[in-house]
């Protein structure tokens, strides 16, 4: 297990409360991300996994508590001022402009960067993507699942995150492919990419997870190290069916 504890907190939320109108969704959260960590939040569908994520990008209020990224609070930030700050999201469902073409997905994610950068960060995520390389004039509702989920992270990376947040990246995909997802969040955690992973898949997320997080009807029940954590009963019984 890597040790984060020198490692400076990039991501901080302390108390968070959120709700739908009368109906509170999120109740007094608590998690920290330090730098260079594999976040994983796990739980049922309707648990508030996208909802906490939505808070901390931005387009959820807040009622109450706080968020704090790299040590200033960005609790009543816009998400514009977010996304500037450094945090990426990948959209649940992966959300790409389907009658665009992928390059042109991939230069709107970097919408907040230098221009003169853009060609050498089109290079990089060509790297880790082959595949979008030789589609990228294709339009993106061409490709398939597994390389739209592809397209929508190569996209966030384009941004530069110092956060990059993932919500359910293996929603709708077959076995193989959820495999190869995960291995590619894992291989850009291993590249120093921070990283908060909300994920169904529970086994997965936290088989990869340098820390994850319980969350049941709105508030975190269990945390810890991912691997500890699968090995829990708690867990195994309520999401790994053994």
């Amino acid at each position: 297990m890597r040790d984060f504890s020198n490692a400076p907190p990039v991501l901080q939320i302390h108390g968070l409360h959120s709700h739908y109108g009368p109906i509170q969704a999120l109740h007094g959260i608590d998690i920290e991300v330090r730098e260079g960590q594999l976040v994983a939040l796990v739980g049922a569908n309707g648990a508030g996994k996208t909802t906490l994520l939505r808070a901390i990008s931005g387009v959820q209020p807040v009622s109450a508590g706080a968020i704090r990224f790299g040590g200033v609070d960005i609790t009543r930030a816009s998400a514009d001022q977010r996304v500037r700050s450094g945090i990426c999201q990948v959209p649940e469902g992966r959300q790409v402009f389907g009658p665009m073409s992928v390059e042109d997905n991939l230069r709107l994610g970097a919408y907040t960067r230098p221009k003169s950068e853009l060609a050498g960060d089109l290079d990089r995520v060509f790297a880790l993507f082959p595949v979008l390389k030789e589609k990228r004039l294709l339009t993106a509702g061409m490709l398939s699942g597994g390389q739209q989920q592809m397209l929508a992270m190569a996209r966030a990376l384009m941004g530069h995150p110092k956060l990059l947040l993932l919500d359910e990246p293996s929603m709708g995909l077959a076995p193989l492919l959820i495999k190869e997802i995960f291995r590619i969040v894992e291989s850009l955690r291993d590249q120093g990419i921070t990283i908060f992973l909300v994920e169904q898949n529970a086994h997965a997320a936290l088989a990869i997870a340098d820390i994850g997080y319980v969350i049941e009807t709105g508030g975190i029940v269990l945390s810890g190290p991912g691997p500890e954590l699968l090995d829990n009963e708690q867990v195994q019984s309520a999401y790994l069916g053994m």
